[in-house]
């Protein structure tokens, strides 16, 4: 007899977590009231504690936005040579019809 292995979406995960971080109840009771073991909850609470402060990082967010228009840029150039490069190939191979 196989037992199910439960999976938990990151939703659920930051819920009980912030849950057991308000500290109004202890971390055995709502391990009971959402049935998830008390050493999951306090991983998922040193999680959150550990990686809070990137949520307000700006410059993850700023970086990606500058970089985007260039990297579209330098994308497509890249289609346009390797365009250049099919159609001289299929010339050359007689392909081209």
């Amino acid at each position: 007899m196989s037992v199910k292995r439960r999976r938990f979406t990151s939703q659920f995960k930051a819920k009980v977590a912030m849950e057991a971080m308000k500290g109004q109840r202890t971390i055995g009771e709502l391990a009971g009231l959402y049935q998830v073991h008390p050493s999951r909850m306090a991983a998922w609470k040193k999680h959150l504690v550990e990686y809070s402060a990137v949520a307000f990082e700006e410059s993850t967010v700023q970086s990606s936005d500058r970089s985007s228009p260039a990297l579209t840029a330098q994308l497509y150039e890249q289609i346009g040579r390797l365009q250049v490069e099919l159609a001289w190939l299929k010339k050359r191979s007689g392909l081209d019809a």
